[in-house]
Formats: structure tokens, C-alpha cells, sequence
């Protein structure tokens, strides 16, 4: 039996309909990938400054420049954020990984209510014993403390309990708090170097059984 903690945003959700969100209040598809990007930047610069802030303020403090003066197509953009679906490889790997029962598990840096969302429309939250966040650890990852955070509450060590994600830092920052890591290659791009390499690499959850 093994121990899976799976990120939440990009590594379980798909992203993608966001692009269309962003169309929709007139601004290139493609900025919706820099507003992701540039969110996850500033709440790890503030973990490393020893701060928190919440998922969804630093979503918000991000979003409303893209926008300026207009705070109906900022909360339009926000909503879909919590209206996203799995990746079609998600119920199915889910599904297969608990039926071998092995225990499964959520870190996210976002909050936990965005998880149960995701994973309630995707018809899998029942797979999960505990969907976790950083809010409640007090530093975003990839943090140390994020991690053993995780691995206190799910009653294991470090060591017992791997980290599925579909980003590299993710990864490098779970292996050195000392977890095993699956890395979910989303998109084609070779592993940056600089980082820990992951102990497995998988193109899909499916392929982690």
C-alpha cells in the first residue's frame, strides 16, 4: 500500500478553460497562463519572506491590474476558477489507485474547499481521505514544513508518502522535506535540470498504478 498526495491546481484540474474566461472579458487567451504563473510567483515569495497569503487574495491582487477599473470581469474571470474539471486521465487513475487500496491524499496551495469542488464534479472526492492546504500548514509550498505538514496529518513519514505533481518546484521541494515524488508530465517539456529529479516520471495518473 503506498501513500499518494496529489497536488490540486494543473496536476488534478485542467487549466484550459480559462483561456476561454480570460477571452471573455477581452483579454488574450494566452494571459490566463501568465496570471496562474505569476499568482503561484508571489505566493512562494511570500512563503520565503515567511508569510501567507491566501490562494485566492494573491488570484485576486494579481488579476485586478490585468483589468483595471473593472471589477465585474475580474470576479467573472475568478468564478471559473471554481467551476474547473479534472483532466480526463484524473477519475479513472483515481478509481484504479484506490481499488489497490492505496491511501490517497491532496496538498494544495489554494484552499481545501476548491478541492472538494473539483474532485465533488469529477465524482471522485470519496476516493480521498484528507484534501489538505498550506493554509492550514501556514506556508505555501514548496516549503519544507508544507510537506511534513501533510505527512503529520496522514500519519506517516516523510519518506513513506510520495508526491504526484505536474510542477517541477513542487517536486524538488517535496523530495528535499524527504518524500518520494511522481512527476505528471503535462506538457512535453524536458525536466529543468536545476531541479531534483523526480523518482518516477508518468504521462498520466493512470500510469502511477
Amino acid at each position: 500500500m503506498a501513500v499518494y498526495v496529489f497536488d490540486v491546481n494543473e496536476t488534478l484540474s485542467d487549466l484550459a478553460p480559462m483561456r476561454t474566461r480570460f477571452a471573455e472579458v477581452g483579454l488574450p487567451p494566452t494571459a490566463a497562463q501568465l496570471w496562474f504563473t505569476t499568482l503561484l510567483r508571489d505566493g512562494i515569495g511570500v512563503a520565503a519572506a515567511g508569510g501567507l497569503v491566501p490562494f485566492a487574495d494573491a488570484a485576486r491582487g494579481v488579476l485586478a491590474p490585468m483589468l483595471p477599473g473593472d471589477p465585474d470581469a475580474v470576479e467573472h474571470v475568478l468564478a471559473g476558477f471554481q467551476e474547473l474539471p479534472v483532466h480526463p486521465d484524473v477519475p479513472g487513475g483515481i478509481r484504479a489507485l484506490r481499488a489497490a487500496g492505496h491511501r490517497l491524499a491532496t496538498l494544495s496551495n489554494g484552499a481545501a474547499e476548491v478541492a472538494v469542488g473539483l474532485l465533488g464534479r469529477a465524482g471522485i472526492r470519496d476516493q480521498f481521505e484528507a484534501l489538505l492546504s498550506v493554509e492550514d500548514a501556514g506556508v505555501w509550498k514548496p516549503a519544507r514544513a508544507a510537506y511534513l505538514y501533510a505527512a503529520d496529518r496522514l500519519g506517516v513519514r516523510p519518506a513513506d508518502a510520495t508526491l504526484v505533481a505536474a510542477h517541477p518546484w513542487d517536486i524538488d521541494g517535496a523530495a528535499r522535506a524527504g518524500m518520494r515524488t511522481a512527476y505528471v508530465d503535462r506538457t512535453g517539456a524536458d525536466y529543468p535540470s536545476h531541479l531534483t529529479p523526480p523518482d518516477r516520471t508518468v504521462a498520466s495518473i493512470a500510469e502511477l498504478g
